[in-house]
């Protein structure tokens, strides 16, 4: 399991708070969630295999760009408007 990443962005006069974590290699996936006030607004989980070839799923460099790429994605689209109202 590796360390995760959070972000907190202002859009529209709002402070979204986004977290996104790896489950391990137990429960292979990549989850974020985009909080408002505490509460989850939108949930992405990504298996390891929709990211990454098998051979890479246990490769903790590979594993943490797939992570950091998904946070940014969803960042982007915090910050686009196309995720939230």
């Amino acid at each position: 399991m590796l360390k995760g990443f959070n972000s907190d962005v202002e859009f529209d006069g709002r402070t979204y708070h986004v977290q996104t974590e790896d489950w391990g290699q137990r429960n292979p996936f990549l989850v974020s969630r985009v909080f408002l006030h505490g509460a989850v607004l939108r949930t992405l989980k990504t298996s390891y295999t929709d990211v990454l070839p098998e051979a890479l799923a246990k490769d903790k460099q590979a594993l943490h760009l797939a992570m950091e790429l998904q946070h940014q994605k969803i960042l982007d689209l915090l910050l686009s408007g196309k995720l939230v109202n």
